[in-house]
């Protein structure tokens, strides 16, 4: 069974799909990240260089450009990675996917591990604007299987059947 997750899933059903807008990391903690070319995913690592790598359940952040606009419509002028977030992605309603959701990126393979999060104190944006999306909108993954994410990729969200399917 482990040899066929490493298929590639070009023929596997997705329930919904996206786009990549921009991959962002940062070297610290509770900041702004920056846009990058391209990030490298790692299995019990999460984002190459990224402050929040490691073995941990939050390892990989998205957040839908949609919910960064209605941001925008407030005034605040907004970029990526200005929430932390490490894909920005566009077409899918991420608060909508379920824990253990997998979305095939490119060739990685990352599992939805938890919804939106508290925000911390001193989160620069929540200073700066008076509130976050974050901890409602945003999701967190862990690495199932690594490569690397660029914007313009497309965001598979698995059909769970037709990923069992495969797994067998």
């Amino acid at each position: 069974a482990r040899g066929k997750l490493r298929m590639s899933f070009e023929n596997v059903k997705s329930a919904a799909e996206g786009t990549v807008l921009s991959c962002c990391i940062s070297v610290k903690k509770g900041t702004r990240k920056k846009p990058v070319e391209s990030i490298e995913v790692c299995v019990g690592e999460g984002i190459k260089g990224d402050a929040h790598a490691g073995n941990w359940h939050r390892q990989v952040s998205l957040l839908g450009n949609e919910s960064v606009d209605t941001m925008r419509e407030k005034g605040a002028e907004l970029h990526p990675g200005d929430f932390a977030e490490n894909i920005l992605t566009s077409g899918i309603d991420l608060r909508e996917l379920p824990v253990g959701t997998v979305l095939a990126i490119g060739e990685a393979l990352l599992a939805v591990t938890q919804i939106g999060k508290t925000c911390h104190h001193d989160c620069e944006i929540r200073k700066l604007i008076g509130t976050c999306v974050m901890p409602t909108d945003g999701i967190f993954t862990v690495i199932l299987r690594g490569g690397t994410i660029k914007p313009g990729d497309i965001i598979h969200v698995l059909d769970a059947k037709e990923l069992r399917h495969e797994a067998d």
